[in-house]
């Protein structure tokens, strides 16, 4: 990969991103309040079992093939996978999240004018932008490879979710930093793994992160908005 190439991969994966990352927790604060993550090593657990089980097993994979879907100029697929994601939303919280910030990455690509027409134009024909479908987009305009686009989408996730920890556990700093650099050969396998998926193999399934979500919609006292 370029400088150039590195420039725009980072600014994309980072946490000053103007798509408001930081303002959710993606089920994890519900977590936190049922006391199944209490410590660094219970946080750990966490992040490297929703990490495999679940984001690497539909949001990585759908995210590799928007990725190519852009980068072909294919709109039958950008429409297929982006329904795809929106419908396998299975909270209002969850769906509420992507769209959030999928319209602010689409948004703010938009206004930087970073992509050229036709490639706009596979972005504005979707009713709903959730973020896998707003990143590819992002990633395929400034030509950033796809494979380090993935690994930028898992890096950031993983370090949203430390924050998280940090904030809410709460963890120190370094304690923060040890657990992310503990998580980059989970990080890599999450990225190999979305690679090599068939789709008849992508599953979004895990109840208990579901009922969790369903939980934090109504919990009393709270930080994040998922």
């Amino acid at each position: 990969m370029d400088s150039t190439a590195l420039l725009h991969l980072l600014q994309l994966a980072s946490p000053s991103l103007p798509v408001g990352a930081y303002s959710y927790s993606q089920g994890l604060e519900a977590a936190l309040e049922a006391g199944l993550v209490r410590d660094e090593a219970s946080a750990r657990d966490w992040i490297a079992h929703a990490l495999q089980q679940v984001v690497a097993r539909f949001e990585a994979p759908v995210l590799w093939r928007l990725l190519q879907a852009f980068d072909a100029r294919d709109a039958a697929a950008v429409k297929e996978w982006t329904e795809r994601f929106l419908a396998a939303r299975d909270t209002a919280e969850f769906r509420a999240e992507t769209i959030q910030m999928g319209y602010s990455l689409g948004k703010l690509a938009t206004e930087l004018r970073i992509a050229d027409a036709e490639l706009l134009a596979l972005l504005q024909a979707q009713p709903e932008v959730p973020l896998p479908t707003a990143l590819a987009f992002a990633a395929v305009a400034l030509q950033v490879p796809h494979e380090a686009a993935l690994l930028g989408m898992l890096f950031s996730w993983a370090e949203n979710q430390v924050l998280v920890c940090v904030k809410s556990v709460p963890l120190g700093q370094v304690a923060g930093q040890r657990l992310l650099l503990s998580l980059r050969a989970d990080i890599e396998h999450a990225a190999q793994l979305a690679q090599g998926l068939a789709d008849e193999e992508l599953s979004n399934w895990a109840p208990g992160l579901s009922l969790l979500s369903m939980q934090h919609e109504v919990q009393y006292s709270r930080l994040y908005r998922s």
